[in-house]
Order: C-alpha cells, then sequence, then structure tokens
C-alpha cells in the first residue's frame, strides 16, 4: 500500500550526497540528525568531534569554521557560538564557578567589562582587574582560588597591546591559564598560543565575518580538555550559533589576509594625519612611534591594526561633534567591517565604565575610537579633515 499524499510530501525525497565534494562548503541548515540505532544516538550525545546529533550540540557547517580558525590560531580545537559574549560567558562559566577569582586586564572592551564586574559576582565569581602591562601587578591579583587570567591582544578601544609572554609566564608559574581576545588583533596580526596563551576568544562578528552582516563568536584551545569543558557548557548554557550564520563568517575568513592588510593601511593614514593635527590631543595607535605599546607591537603583531582612537581638545563635547560629522565614516557599533566606523567610548561602547573606571582604563571623555574600513584612504583624510574643523 502507497503512502498517503503528508507522508510522501514529507519523505518521499532523496537528500543526494554527491561523490563530488563541493568547492564552498554547504550549509547544514538542519536542528537535528537522523540515525539508525539507539546507542549510536546516545554515544554521539556525549561525544564532541564523533557525529552529529542536534545542532545545538554540533553541525558540519559550524565545525567546518572551527576547524578553519583553530588551524589559523594554531589551536588544538575550536569551538563556534552565537556571539562573541557567547564565546566569552561560555570559557569564563568552563573556567570558574562559586567560590572562584579571576584577574583580568582593567582596559577591556565594556560588554567584557560587564560581564566580570557585574554578571560574574552573581554566580559566585569575584574579579580583580588590574594594569595587565605589569606583570608584577598581575602576580601580586593572584589568589590560591584564582582559576585565570583574562587579557586583550589589543585592548578595545585604547590600542594597548598586552604583553602575552609575559602575562603567560605569570599565569603558567601557578599553573592557570591565559585567555585572550584576539578580536581587535584577528589571527593574521597575531597568535596568542604562540605566546603561551591557553585560550583564545573572539567576536566573529568583527574582523573574522568582516561585512557587518553576521553575529557570532568562537573560542580556540591549546589543549583538547579545555575545549571539551567549555563544549558542554555551550551546549548548556544554549549559545551555539546558528549554521547560516557559522557559513557567513566561514566565508568571510577566506578574504581575511587582504582585509586585514587593507585595514591597516587605511589605519596608518588616518593615525599619522590625526597625530598631527592641533585639534587632536592624542592618538592611540601602536603603529606609532610614540605609542608606549609600540614596541611589543612590533614584536607580537604581523602588521598594523586597523582600529585607532584618539583624544580631542574640547572633551566629551568635541567628541560627539566629530563623531556627528562624518559624511564616509558612519555612527555604528561594532568594528571590523569594510566601512569605517565611529563611536564615542564614555557614552556608548563603554557606558557600563563608571568616571573612575573609564578613567583607570585610560578611556578620556573626548576620545573617539575608529574602526578603520576599506574606502580610498584620500576620502577618508578629507572626511576626517573636515570632521575635525566642526569638532
Amino acid at each position: 500500500m502507497a503512502d498517503g499524499f503528508a507522508t510522501r510530501a514529507i519523505h518521499a525525497g532523496r537528500l543526494p550526497l554527491p561523490a563530488e565534494p563541493p568547492l564552498a562548503a554547504p550549509i547544514w541548515q538542519t536542528s537535528t540528525f537522523v540515525f539508525d540505532d539507539a546507542e549510536h544516538y546516545a554515544h554521539t550525545l556525549h561525544q564532541p568531534r564523533q557525529g552529529y546529533v542536534y545542532t545545538r550540540y554540533e553541525n558540519p557547517t559550524t565545525a567546518a569554521l572551527e576547524g578553519t580558525v583553530a588551524n589559523l590560531e594554531g589551536a588544538a580545537e575550536g569551538l563556534a557560538t552565537a556571539s562573541g559574549m557567547g564565546a566569552i560567558a561560555t570559557v569564563l562559566l568552563s573556567l570558574a564557578g562559586a567560590g572562584d577569582h579571576v584577574v583580568a586586564q582593567r582596559d577591556l572592551y565594556g560588554g567584557t567589562y560587564s560581564l566580570l564586574a557585574h554578571t560574574a559576582p552573581r554566580f559566585g565569581i569575584e574579579v580583580s582587574f588590574v594594569d595587565a602591562g605589569d606583570p608584577d601587578a598581575v602576580r601580586a591579583a593572584l589568589r590560591p582560588s584564582t582559576r585565570a587570567v583574562y587579557a586583550e591582544t589589543v585592548a578595545n578601544p585604547t590600542l594597548t597591546v598586552a604583553d602575552l609572554p609575559a602575562l603567560a609566564e605569570a599565569a603558567g608559574q601557578r599553573g592557570l591559564p591565559l585567555v585572550v581576545d584576539n578580536t581587535v588583533a584577528s589571527p593574521y596580526l597575531c597568535r596568542p598560543i604562540e605566546h603561551g596563551a591557553a585560550v583564545v576568544v573572539h567576536s566573529a562578528t568583527k574582523y573574522l565575518g568582516g561585512h557587518s552582516d553576521v553575529v557570532g563568536g568562537l573560542a580556540l584551545f591549546a589543549e583538547p580538555e579545555r575545549h571539551d569543558a567549555a563544549w558542554r557548557a555551550m551546549i548548556e548554557l544554549g549559545a551555539s550559533p546558528d549554521p547560516f550564520a557559522a557559513w557567513l563568517v566561514l566565508r568571510g575568513v577566506k578574504t581575511l589576509a587582504l582585509r586585514m592588510r587593507a585595514h591597516g593601511a587605511n589605519a596608518r593614514v588616518l593615525a599619522e594625519l590625526l597625530d598631527a593635527h592641533p585639534k587632536v590631543a592624542r592618538v592611540h595607535w601602536p603603529g606609532l612611534p610614540g605609542h608606549p605599546t609600540a614596541r611589543l607591537a612590533a614584536k607580537l603583531l604581523d602588521g598594523d591594526p586597523g582600529m585607532l582612537s584618539f583624544d580631542l581638545e574640547g572633551g566629551r563635547a568635541a567628541g560627539r561633534r566629530f563623531i556627528e560629522a562624518t559624511r564616509v565614516a558612519k555612527l555604528a557599533a561594532s568594528l571590523g567591517s569594510t566601512e569605517t566606523l565611529v563611536s564615542h567610548p564614555a557614552s556608548t561602547t563603554h557606558r557600563q565604565f563608571s568616571p573612575e573606571a573609564l578613567a583607570a582604563a585610560g578611556i578620556g571623555e573626548g576620545m573617539v575610537r575608529v574602526s578603520v574600513g576599506l574606502e580610498d584612504a584620500a576620502d577618508l583624510a578629507e572626511d576626517f579633515t573636515r570632521a575635525l574643523e566642526v569638532a
């Protein structure tokens, strides 16, 4: 007896699995996978990298992204998440719990600072914020209950380059993992695992995706055991990515090298223009010789970063006038895209900071953050010169 219409509409289609592999990774846009026996199903539920059961656990498109970025970072394993904050929260909660302690860099991205300063204590995790440029201060902050040291390769928005080898040594002397947010540098400019980091996190929304059309995150692990613990935390937190989002990031990664070179070249043009302008009090960009971490940047980075920030004479009012006056550069959140984006950290991305915390992190009232895009350098220079006159 033939199956009915509704049954055939659901089951009659045959999924072709060609012998010839596709050049581009397919999008496996499915929530679940089918098994022939219950034992295989049960086994796959608890064993990462040994099959696919449910996309919240693993997905082939997501696995392709994880493997690609793990390769670029020199990691043993990768873990994709729904956002950069999802990656950071997953890693944090896989390393620390109630009664534990974390030492973190003081000048962090605002979302990370908020997670560590406000959300982590609700889970019983205590956090000490220190000057990551001073390894002795990091060592002094360590306790018997410390479970990790957290830093950013290139700080957002001060563009301070972390002394990763020194931080890794300070953490390693106590058997602690160094966790590094490598978003601003990307693996093209720096690979923190080469300098002793145990875990690397990214907002894949930024340079990895690169086109302002996807939100995603990644965590990369020097040791498979840390990946397994984070994978289980990610499942329980529900921080897994959508396959289409993973595919968009995977597509963006293919042009990462080309884009990072162009971002850095344009950033140099703007940094040198701003550094010579009388209305600019200070430029924060480690490619300039006068930057306090210029020597570290030359040692650790394989090129110029595509972000910069600068302090305007005139404080908060001047900063806001500038970001509202640009024509080519757009006033928008995020970074690492094809478009040049400007923001005023004190009132936007770092609004979670108190005035005291802003000052301690080196974020001035008149600071403007710039994510330099891929436009023609001459157009950006003209746009910034005109906006500075307004500011």
